[in-house]
């Protein structure tokens, strides 16, 4: 039965270059001298890292515990020495270090002990976890993690196994299919059960009939009703609302989810490792790599996760005249800054670039509005619009018109009269909303904590005026009690000033110092002589002479006679008779 297709608006006729690496088999890399394993395998999470240096790994054995909503386990491609664990260049265009095992290998290749398990055996949510500690992910580029994207199990009848490959060059999944058909359609069944969907599409693109052929094949002989359509070969007919769209009419708008349709879409390669997660209890360790471009050996390799690009390259042998290496497809790939960086689970493609095989993009000049660019984009977005909010950084204008529905195609570049560098204006604009964002959420973080401090200082300081007027109501209440003729206790508790309360603490203090005192024993008393006992019981009779209390301290000396004080006058007495001649100094006495 012929399947009814549809088309999406937009979209580029390519030079495909397809010849180049597909009709040669998968064939495995080389082990290279050492394995860098980043713990970051995409850019929404990093697995914390469980293992130190000179600890000896397994294959397959797991290296990083996986962290989040979003994160997966991360395995040891092969057995060895942790010679460290370092930051190392990631493989990203900014060239940043990244978090990274760096495994020496054994050449013994020797796997952790491996645990096949039947998903129909356990229920949904243990298949899940099978998947996440697996490290299962997408492989078609986002390395977006399966676990996540299986959803709820509900709500969803369709699912897209995406086999469109339309990046050019890139004939990774094309080699897949021929070989190992059987595993993909195996692991489309599971994901079709884990998710609750009645039936599987899966979209090639017509310029892979023997691939088309081989999956044919293959879904005769499954029992789940899995459906092989070829689609027309356009670029970028591989774009998950773009395939969805083909295979099913299904047009998902701005800020939906194909799930919100219904429809759910995968990798073949993302099928075939969930195949082996559980058929064969073996975690994602490797994957299947193109070497194209400017080399004399093009073809596909199966590549350990961690194999330095480097090691790569001397299998492709790249050409004299090469003067860049492109991870990725020449529409979405980019240039790389290092060829150290490793192999993570979303790359697909080397290139070896040339300026004969890829020119050198021709200095951008003004834009004149001719529209291309909207003609040609597969999100149906005003690229030539969103380039001016860009370069403007006029950014909330950028996100009115839809920016986050690009999906980076580079169709718009390709098109672009002008050389305009479309999609790195898209991809600036893009990474500061997300770090305004981020600056954003950092400042309310910053403000909640600073109110929060302040109405916890004021309610610890309600609670301390209230734990203190408690406590002076406490201690006026025993004092009350000690008292002769107690005043009789008020019918309403009587408001106390602050000071009130604070003489009132101070007034017990007194009092309870005063009894620990009285009840205080004097201390090294044994064993004295008869002496000393003596003068103890002198001291003790002259407190008690003073009228002083046996803990109480004071001067228990013996009293000195008191002398008669001077006259009131201050000069000597007058003899009677009457006043007398002043005495000469001399005859003073």
């Amino acid at each position: 039965m012929t399947k009814r297709l549809h088309r999406f608006k937009g979209g580029v006729d390519l030079d495909y270059h397809k010849a180049e690496s597909a009709g040669v088999p998968i064939r495995s890399a080389p082990l290279p001298p050492r394995l860098i394993v980043p713990l970051r395998q995409n850019a929404r999470s990093v697995a914390h890292g469980i293992v130190t240096a000179g600890e000896h790994v397994l294959k397959g054995q797991r290296i990083g515990e996986a962290e989040g909503v979003l994160g997966t386990a991360v395995h040891a491609p092969t057995s060895g020495t942790v010679i460290e664990v370092t930051e190392h260049p990631m493989a990203h265009p900014s060239g940043l270090d990244t978090h990274c095992v760096v495994i020496e290998p054994d050449g013994d290749e020797r796997w952790v002990a491996l645990e096949p398990l039947d998903h129909r055996s356990i229920d949904r949510q243990s298949a899940l976890n099978r998947l996440r500690e697996a490290g299962v992910v997408g492989l078609g580029g986002a390395a977006f993690p399966s676990h996540v994207k299986l959803g709820s199990g509900t709500g969803v009848d369709t699912v897209v196994i995406n086999g469109a490959e339309c990046e050019p060059w890139i004939t990774c999944d094309d080699r897949l299919m021929r070989e190992r058909a059987d595993q993909i359609l195996a692991g489309a069944a599971i994901l079709s059960d884990l998710i609750g969907a009645k039936r599987v599409l899966v979209g090639i693109e017509d310029n892979k009939p023997e691939a088309i052929a081989a999956m044919r094949a293959a879904a005769a002989a499954q029992a789940a009703p899995i459906e092989i359509v070829a689609i027309p070969t356009v670029y970028p007919a591989g774009g998950e609302k773009q395939l969805i769209r083909v295979l099913t009419g299904i047009e998902i708008p701005h800020g939906r989810l194909g799930t919100d349709f219904g429809v759910q879409c995968f990798n073949v390669g993302t099928a075939a490792a969930v195949h082996r997660a559980f058929a064969l209890g073996e975690p994602l360790v490797s994957r299947i790599v193109t070497l194209a471009g400017n080399v004399e050996r093009p073809g596909n390799y199966e590549v350990l996760i961690g194999t330095p690009v480097a090691s790569l390259l001397e299998l492709a042998e790249p050409r004299a005249d090469t003067d860049r290496y492109i991870l990725g497809g020449p529409m979405m790939g980019f240039a790389l800054p290092d060829l150290s960086v490793p192999v993570i689970k979303g790359t697909n493609c080397v290139l070896s670039a040339s300026p004969t095989l890829f020119p050198r993009s021709k200095p951008p000049l003004p834009c004149i509005r001719c529209g291309e660019c909207a003609r040609a984009c597969p999100a149906e977005l005003q690229p030539f619009e969103l380039y001016w909010f860009a370069h403007s950084r006029n950014f909330g204008k950028a996100q009115e018109y839809h920016l986050f529905d690009c999906i980076e195609c580079g169709c718009c570049s390709y098109v672009c009269p002008s050389h305009i560098p479309l999609v790195d204006y898209y991809r600036y604009a893009k990474s500061e909303i997300w770090a305004r964002e981020r600056e954003t959420r950092a400042a309310d973080g910053a403000r909640e904590r600073f109110e929060f401090r302040n109405f916890r200082q004021e309610r610890e300081k309600a609670e301390k005026a209230a734990k203190l007027a408690a406590k002076a109501a406490e201690t006026k209440a025993k004092l009350a009690q000690t008292e002769t003729a107690p005043a009789p206790a008020p019918t309403e508790a009587a408001p106390q000033s602050e000071d009130d309360a604070k003489r009132a603490l101070i007034a017990a203090a007194l009092e309870r110092a005063k009894q620990q005192k009285a009840a205080a024993k004097p201390k090294n008393t044994e064993d004295l002589s008869a002496a000393t006992l003596a003068e103890i019981a002198e001291i003790e009779a002259r407190r008690k002479a003073l009228g002083l209390s046996e803990g109480d301290a004071g001067d228990v000396r013996p009293a000195l006679p008191t002398l008669p004080g001077p006259t009131t006058a201050a000069t000597p007495p007058a003899p009677p008779g009457g006043d007398p001649e002043p005495l000469a100094r001399e005859d003073r006495p």
